[in-house]
């Protein structure tokens, strides 16, 4: 192909105009007379979903048959950049197979409440994690030479009204939460593609919005590739290709083509924003034709074991008495529907055609294990006899551990539209308390995309968060629940124990197309760890068949400034018996901010494996970020000189280790004084406080003690009132206060020096 500038400057504006949408559902548009061709994008992000006829975004219509990998639920818990690193040259090997250019995901948007019915599809409620695995997935992806479109780019965590409805969310929020994750992606694995979302941000479609798709997304991070949009997002093609959104999709059967021409030919669009956008459009497509590998094999039954691989590292373990692991020589009863046909994907656009799927049952048989079956519910009805409570109830009393297999329908969480609430089936919820009753020795295996109640956990002996694991769960369950493998899976999000806990209840979903983030930077557990709020189970919570310690914590320095790495030690121990793998998190917080902090915030984790009795350091390396907040004034990240936290723990609420380390900023903010500005504000300042503090010392006298002060306890009180009142006096009080000692143009000399520092 000859450069793709010169290809370009041979083109027709109508050719053009053509390429910057699709040529259906999932191509991009060719210009045969000069060798262009299209390429193919295809549904993820967990596996591929490839259409060919009768395509639809809904996962309605059959797909080719695949490999259906954990979700994003699941890989997040996995702690475990590698892991998702290789289902990431998994998913690319077989996009390279089925000649896809650009598969779209991962999905990266925060997880602001447990309602959003796409949370399965989504990481982590925080956007360290979230940004750390997704970027992860992408090299995996990306180093197969196939693309990634990272998504929903931005602020779309719920799909109530999701195609019309503006998030509205203030600037240090979308900095702070909303965008890091996106951020992280770009700058540490240049995804190909960014797909914008549905909504509006602050009133402004996504698909439409030059803050988003060019100032931060191409000034500030440096994306190289071309922006999409989802299918369907699109309001105003015109105003979205200038803003740089480059190709819609899917097709507009040519009516958005033709405005695009028209409106360059009625001088409202510089054609050389078309150009940009098609270049942008066929240098990665000629990325992937250049090395495309359609002969690369695809073994669905070695990625079939790879996806159990990858489940059983992600099932976190909730709560153990001592039950697990399962003896392979005992009588175990499994009992819910589940078991026998599990329900591991969401369903929406995500939704894959499965080559073949192992449940628990299927597993524990094939191994020859003693096992049992109840039906115990049905998911289709959504209910359960008298009569299956009963074979429930019956199969548990005579086996020596009975694992009740439940959690959430296809019908309560999918694309499309939100969880009402936290609930499991009433049916499921009323066989697990019989089975409990029937047998002390209860396992609940849950397999669901969000958090879910739980009323009967304290009559339960474990409970293993399988989440949506992917086709082979059945067979990964299997081999946790009875200790082949230890689990290590760790929560990326809180269990609240009721859903009004959480920070959004009370604005979640919006008031008509008007969703307010009024919790601000307090999402997930930011919100429960400063509110000291008690939690199902924290953010990072995970248990194992050992037991780990951190001990010796070092740090580089004592002290830093805000241009400095610090470098952080742990040692970690395997203290109990078994060989297993540690989540080890490190956080940060800031002991006294002038704004409104989390008490702490996920800055590094990492999972090293260990041997019964083994030991070894980890390292965290943490720059200015790890301590910065969003300055509004600024429009930048900042850090106050003061004291930080640095914590090391297995959850947000298992801390071990503390230190602390004084940051220096090499940032002064100019503030700007006015005679509105009170005297509190001012003293925070020191050299503020000096210009200020004769005045200070005129007005104490105003505010001295009264003529009943009869001695000097009296005095000291009444003076300290008086400074208590003027804290909060504006500057402008002066006048009417000061008793002569101040006018208006004293006022004035005040403020010039005041904003001359």
């Amino acid at each position: 192909m000859s450069s793709i500038k010169e290809l370009i400057s041979q083109m027709t504006l109508e050719e053009k105009a053509g390429l910057c949408s699709g040529l259906d559902f999932w191509h991009t548009k060719p210009v045969e007379r000069l060798g262009v061709r299209s390429v193919m994008v295809s549904d993820g992000p967990h596996g591929l979903r490839k259409q060919d006829d009768k395509a639809d975004h809904l996962g309605i219509n059959e797909s080719i048959k695949a490999v259906c990998m954990p979700a994003a639920c699941a890989t997040a818990a996995s702690f475990d950049r590698e892991l998702i690193g290789s289902m990431g040259e998994a998913i690319g090997r077989s996009c390279q197979h089925e000649e896809v250019s650009v598969v779209l995901g991962p999905a990266v948007n925060i997880k602001r409440s447990p309602l959003c019915g796409r949370n399965f599809e989504y990481l982590s409620e925080d956007p360290y994690l979230a940004g750390e695995m997704a970027a992860a997935l992408i090299n995996g992806i990306q180093s197969q030479n196939v693309g990634t479109s990272i998504k929903h780019f931005a602020a779309n965590s719920q799909e109530h009204r999701r195609m019309s409805s503006s998030s509205n969310v203030d600037e240090r929020t979308l900095r702070e939460i909303y965008l890091p994750a996106f951020e992280t992606a770009v700058k540490k694995a240049q995804p190909w593609t960014v797909m914008c979302s549905y909504n509006r941000i602050n009133g402004v479609y996504a698909s439409e919005n030059p803050w988003l798709l060019t100032d931060v997304l191409r000034g500030e991070w440096g994306f190289q590739g071309y922006v999409m949009s989802d299918w369907g997002a699109v309001s105003d093609r015109v105003a979205g290709l200038a803003a740089g959104l480059d190709l819609e999709m899917p097709a507009s059967g040519g009516i958005n083509d033709r405005k695009i021409v028209e409106a360059v030919r009625a001088g409202e669009l510089d054609e050389a924003v078309v150009d940009r956008a098609v270049e942008r459009i066929l240098t990665v497509s000629e990325k992937y034709l250049a090395n495309a590998r359609p002969e690369t094999e695809w073994d669905l039954e070695a990625d079939h074991l790879l996806a159990a691989r990858i489940a059983q590292d992600c099932m976190v373990l909730l709560k153990n008495e001592g039950v697990l692991p399962l003896n392979r020589e005992d009588d175990i009863a499994f009992i819910g529907e589940f078991a026998a046909k599990p329900r591991f994907q969401g369903g929406g656009s995500s939704h894959i055609n499965c080559f073949k799927t192992t449940s628990a049952l299927e597993a524990a048989q094939e191994q020859g294990l003693s096992v049992t079956y109840a039906q115990g519910y049905s998911v289709a009805q959504d209910s359960a006899s008298d009569e299956m409570i009963a074979e429930a109830a019956a199969a548990a009393s005579s086996a020596r551990v009975a694992v009740v297999f439940a959690g959430l329908p296809d019908s309560y969480e999918s694309e499309g539209y939100d969880r009402t609430h936290l609930d499991l089936p009433a049916s499921q919820n009323a066989v697990i308390e019989a089975v409990a009753a029937a047998n002390p020795n209860t396992v609940v295996v849950l397999h669901n995309g969000s958090p879910v109640t739980m009323p009967w956990l304290d009559r339960v002996s474990a409970v293993l968060e399988a989440y949506l694991g992917g086709q082979a769960v059945g067979l990964a369950a299997v081999r946790v629940l009875y200790g082949d493998v230890n689990p290590s899976g760790h929560l990326a999000e809180t269990f609240p124990r009721k859903l009004e806990d959480n920070p959004s209840y009370l604005f979640y979903g919006g008031e008509a197309d008007e969703a307010d983030y009024r919790e601000g930077v307090f999402v997930g557990y930011r919100y429960y760890d400063r509110k000291d709020m008690d939690v199902l189970f924290p953010f990072g919570h995970g248990l194992s068949y050992t037991t780990f310690a951190c001990s010796d914590l070092r740090m580089s320095a004592s002290e830093i400034t805000d241009q400095d790495q610090l470098t952080v030690t742990v040692t970690v121990t395997n203290t109990g018996s078994r060989a297993g793998r540690a989540v080890i998190q490190l956080y940060v917080g800031d002991k006294e901010s002038t704004v409104r902090r989390p008490l702490r915030e996920l800055k590094g984790f990492e999972k090293p494996e260990l041997q019964p009795g083994e030991s070894t350091d980890v390292t965290f390396v943490l720059d200015s970020r790890a301590f910065a907040y969003w300055n509004r004034d600024l429009h930048d990240w900042h850090v106050e000189t003061g004291e930080f936290t640095v914590e090391i723990g297995q959850s947000s609420r298992a801390i071990e280790l503390c230190g602390t380390v004084t940051v220096k900023s090499t940032v002064k903010l100019k503030k700007h004084y006015t005679k509105d500005s009170i005297f509190m504000d001012i003293m925070e300042d020191p050299d503020a406080a000096k210009v200020i503090q004769p005045l200070l010392n005129e007005m104490g006298k105003m505010f001295g003690p009264g003529e009943d002060a009869s001695d000097a306890a009296s005095e000291a009180i009444s003076a300290e009132m008086g400074m208590a009142m003027m804290r909060y006096m504006p500057l402008r009080g002066v006048v009417s206060f000061a008793g002569g000692a101040a006018d208006a143009d004293m006022l004035d000399h005040l403020l010039e020096a005041l904003n001359s520092l």
